[in-house]
């Protein structure tokens, strides 16, 4: 697919069709995460894949959406913040570069057919408790993943005018 044609169609699917994902449309998705660029190619990320069957009532304590635990999979993207380059005032780059990742991670998917859904409202401490996450790794985002059971709505956006500001050089 095109690329502006994949900007377009991606959107945030909040119903999804219980279709398993084909194992070689996961491991594209995953390889997208993987080249995402990283601050000093650090990829201080890592991706944990969990299938939701049999696990919704355990998984919705993470995120209580009905929705969230419809699709077969669900992908957290975690954080290693100690990995993380850090810029000369202190500031890790550590958010972004799992940000950048999760979003190879959707772009690819829309470009496979699959939907997917950013969510940061999730309850981190059951995230660590459900997950069994180290203290070293930090819950960032999760989405899920699987076929769309909806269509895409209306999209507001804000005008590039109201976004863009052209410095004069």
């Amino acid at each position: 697919m095109e690329f502006s044609e994949l900007i377009e169609k991606r959107y945030s699917v909040r119903a999804y069709k219980s279709d398993l994902v084909e194992d070689d449309k996961l491991q594209q998705v995953l390889q997208a995460a993987r080249l995402a660029p990283t601050a000093a190619n650090r990829q201080p990320f890592q991706l944990i894949v969990i299938h939701t069957a049999g696990r919704e009532a355990e998984l919705k304590r993470i995120y209580s959406r009905d929705w969230f635990v419809q699709a077969p999979l669900i992908i957290c993207a975690c954080g290693v913040p100690a990995q993380g380059w850090v810029r000369k005032d202190g500031k890790n780059y550590n958010d972004v570069d799992v940000a950048i990742a999760m979003d190879h991670l959707i772009w690819a998917a829309t470009n496979l057919g699959l939907g997917t859904c950013w969510i940061a409202a999730f309850d981190p401490p059951a995230a660590r408790e459900v997950l069994d996450l180290p203290d070293d790794v930090e819950p960032i985002a999760f989405t899920p993943l699987g076929y769309p059971a909806d269509e895409p709505g209306p999209t507001k956006r804000k005008a590039l005018s109201e976004l863009v500001r052209y410095e004069r050089w």
